[in-house]
């Protein structure tokens, strides 16, 4: 990955845009996909949707990342100026007490932390419990009610307060990996289809929201965009890490390529073509096994209008939903290429129905 490519990588990420507050990062995905989209458009949902013209009769294939992020929205403020708030996706109640935060509000960010009672002054049974989300609070220092009011508002969302670190090689660590880092790929995907010359396909990109609060935003444009063929790029679980029971997941591994989903949500020519192309083009890969609906735009893809060839291709995550998820920018890289890749051999395929 290039430095100018990691540097929009880093903009997306840090870019606050949890589920149904999307608009700051669809500016930034707009401004990217309009530098090779023959046409850009944003749906009333806020789904941004790119095209790049393929030649009349083309199959019609869209290509989904999520770019909205969990987070939390402020609820309640009491008297002394602490605000109560509930949380925007999966979030885990362990992880928060103690976290930096920011909250979004209209005059500009304010910083917060979520306070915690101090171990010396927990009885021993409270050490062992995790306090309820509806019980934690955030304290963005103000004396009372009236001052907290002037910098947030109830309804206003916030985000855990850290951005992209290196670690060691091509590992780096964020909040919300899951699921920009989707919506880098389709960014990135459109540009080498691009830059490769004549587009084989009618291609769609698009940046899917709400995603993490019920598949919202994919199940709205691909009704619109009514592709033949429809591909989810999102995280998926690495299990290389303690803790993890790799028989219930299966084994993948941060740095040896995308995870391809096999399964009732996966189309089996669409999936057969994917394994081709990996091959072809020497892409490391990973199989996974989703004996079910995966819960991603893959999911609601499927399912559109009369039914579409779905795919979901996922790159391993470490420490999902938490403010140190960790990726390796290689398995981005892999992603891309192989997804650019595959767009010639979709132009060949004739059928995608299952025999």
């Amino acid at each position: 990955m290039t430095e100018q490519d990691f540097a929009l990588l880093k903009e997306l990420v840090e870019t606050p845009s949890p589920s149904g507050f999307e608009q700051p990062v669809q500016r930034i995905c707009r401004r990217e996909m309009s530098l090779v989209a023959d046409e850009v458009s944003t749906d009333v949902m806020g789904n941004v949707i790119a095209r790049l013209a393929g030649p009349e009769g083309a199959p019609r294939v869209m290509l989904a990342g999520h770019c909205d992020e969990i987070g939390f929205m402020v609820r309640y403020i009491d008297d002394n100026g602490f605000l109560y708030f509930a949380p925007i996706g999966g979030i885990d109640a362990h992880l928060v007490p103690g976290q930096r935060v920011t909250i979004h509000g209209a005059e500009g960010p304010v910083l917060g932390v979520v306070g915690k009672k101090p171990i010396h002054l927990m009885e021993a049974k409270d050490r062992e419990t995790v306090v309820k989300l509806n019980q934690q609070f955030i304290d963005i220092g103000c004396a009372d009610a009236e001052e907290a009011r002037r910098l947030v508002a109830v309804g206003d969302p916030a985000t855990f307060a850290v951005g992209v670190e290196r670690l060691q090689g091509e590992l780096v660590a964020s909040r919300a990996f899951d699921d920009k880092m989707g919506a880098f790929i389709v960014c990135q995907v459109l540009k080498d289809v691009k830059r490769q010359g004549a587009v084989p396909v009618d291609l769609y990109g698009v940046t899917t929201v709400q995603e993490e609060v019920g598949l919202r935003g994919a199940t709205t444009s691909a009704y619109g965009v009514d592709p033949d063929v429809g591909i989810a790029i999102d995280v998926g679980f690495a299990t290389d890490f303690p803790g993890v029971e790799k028989k219930d997941v299966g084994d993948f591994m941060v740095g040896k390529g995308p995870i391809i989903s096999r399964g009732a949500n996966i189309n089996p020519a669409l999936f057969d073509l994917l394994l081709a192309t990996a091959k072809e083009q020497r892409i490391p890969y990973q199989l996974m096994g989703a004996p079910r609906g995966t819960g991603t735009d893959a999911n609601v893809m499927q399912l559109s209008r009369a039914g579409v060839a779905a795919a979901l291709i996922q790159v391993p995550l470490r420490y999902m939903h938490s403010p140190v998820e960790v990726l390796s920018l290689a398995d981005i890289d892999y992603t891309v290429r192989l997804l650019a890749a595959l767009m010639p051999k979709l132009a060949e395929t004739k059928s995608f129905i299952p025999n």
